[in-house]
């Protein structure tokens, strides 16, 4: 697998920022964006300790910065230390400014007309990019990267965790980095999950950025989709479980923001018309393995125990995986037959049936149909270890289920 299969890691992100800060000021802010507990403060606090003589380490959340005069000061500061070397601000949780984009926007004109030497990194809530306005305000003066959930061999990489340990506990409890030194006390991860993660991304992100009218309704449509992970759920339906009335643009649209805030992505149906493509019901898809633990009543599954649902959680991970790699997610499904994920993007053009449990030659169907009709995509089966000659045996590259969340796909000859 090529270094760059997964570009917003951690590790990805954090040498990137090592390189464009090493190089001259160009006078365009480094705005990392990115969801709740994915590293984007000790991201900050780790470029701090790299260049500890010329950063200034400062978070928009805490309470000195709603005083008045604090962004002021915070500059005169910054002046003062860009008088000896270039000066780094690293500005956590940008969104809690009000007005944010109009503030920087200033300051990156001021210090391009005064030749300041100053760098600046922001970090921010995924949702930043639904702020209205923001993009237009900061047009050309700002890079944006995006810094999302972690896969499986980045727990390998920065935990010590054994592979293929760590590719089940994606499975059954996610990829927060906080929570994998909870994992031994189930009671404590699922409340630090629900507590720091789930309540502060809904009830304070979302709601901070964009108007939402129905603040439940918001809510019951995330326990919905946390309800049926990686399921085609046709958008009547979500509305018809839900416990306050909604139109269906309404609930299209929470879905919208919900993806936006890295949580939940509706992943919609392969077609090469986009008429089709939005007619047609979107296949759900929590965007970390965390999410549906703590929505759950329930322990995380096993295989042994509920290989149903264990099934349709590693499918889960498994698309979300794709997705967090900035690949492009799609399903794909004219009965009888059906295709998983259909992903397009740096990893090439696939077709993939995601199977765990017994495994018939019969239901590659699917795949090597839509192949057939589009020669550009290979088949691709993803199935539990030890299953792989059966998809080989069909003329199918195959890879286990932990392989593929620990590297993606395989690299072709």
């Amino acid at each position: 697998m090529a270094d760059n299969a997964f570009p917003h890691t951690y590790s990805a992100v954090r040498e990137e920022l090592v390189r464009r800060l090493s190089a001259a000021p160009n006078y365009l802010v480094q705005l990392v964006a990115g969801p709740r507990q994915v590293g984007k403060t000790t991201l900050l606090l780790e470029l701090e300790r790299h260049w500890p003589q010329r950063s200034l380490y400062v978070a928009a959340d805490a309470p000195e910065a709603m005083l008045p005069g604090w962004w002021e000061n915070l500059w005169a500061r910054l002046e003062r230390l860009s008088e000896t070397e270039v000066a780094l601000l690293l500005l956590d949780e940008v969104q809690y400014l009000h007005h944010w984009p109009r503030l920087l926007k200033s300051k990156v004109d001021e210090l391009r007309r005064r030749r300041l030497p100053v760098q600046i990194v922001a970090t921010g809530s995924s949702a930043l990019s639904v702020g209205r306005g923001s993009r237009e305000t900061m047009a050309g003066r700002f890079e944006r990267l995006r810094l999302l959930h972690w896969p499986a061999s980045e727990i390998v990489r920065c935990f010590g965790r054994e592979p293929l340990t760590a590719a089940r506990e994606v499975v059954q409890f996610g990829s927060y980095p906080g929570a994998v030194g909870l994992l031994a006390d189930y009671p404590r991860w699922r409340a630090y999950a629900r507590d720091s993660i789930v309540e502060p991304a809904i009830g304070r992100d979302l709601l901070a950025i964009e108007p939402v009218r129905k603040p439940s309704l918001l809510r019951q449509a995330f326990a919905v989709c946390m309800g049926h992970p990686a399921e085609i759920v046709s958008l009547q339906k979500v509305c018809g479980q839900l416990h306050a009335a909604g139109a269906i643009e309404t609930v299209a649209h929470y879905l919208h923001l919900l993806e936006e805030a890295c949580l939940v992505a509706a992943v919609p149906k392969y077609s090469g018309k986009v008429v089709r493509q939005r007619a047609a019901p979107p296949k759900l898809v929590a965007l970390n393995n965390a999410l549906l633990a703590s929505a759950s009543e329930t322990p995380p599954p096993t295989p042994e125990q509920q290989p149903e649902r264990w099934g349709h959680w590693v499918e889960n991970a498994c698309l979300a995986l794709a997705w967090n790699c900035g690949q492009t997610v799609c399903y794909w499904r004219e009965e009888p037959l059906e295709v998983d994920l259909v992903l397009t993007g740096s990893w090439g053009h696939w077709a993939v049936e995601i199977k765990t449990g017994r495994l018939a030659a019969k239901e590659l169907s699917g795949v090597l149909e839509f192949c057939r009709r589009r020669p550009a995509f290979r088949p691709l089966l993803v199935c539990d270890p030890g299953q792989e000659s059966i998809g080989a045996a069909a003329g199918v590259a195959s890879v286990s289920w932990p392989t593929f969340l620990l590297r993606g796909i395989p690299p072709t000859n």
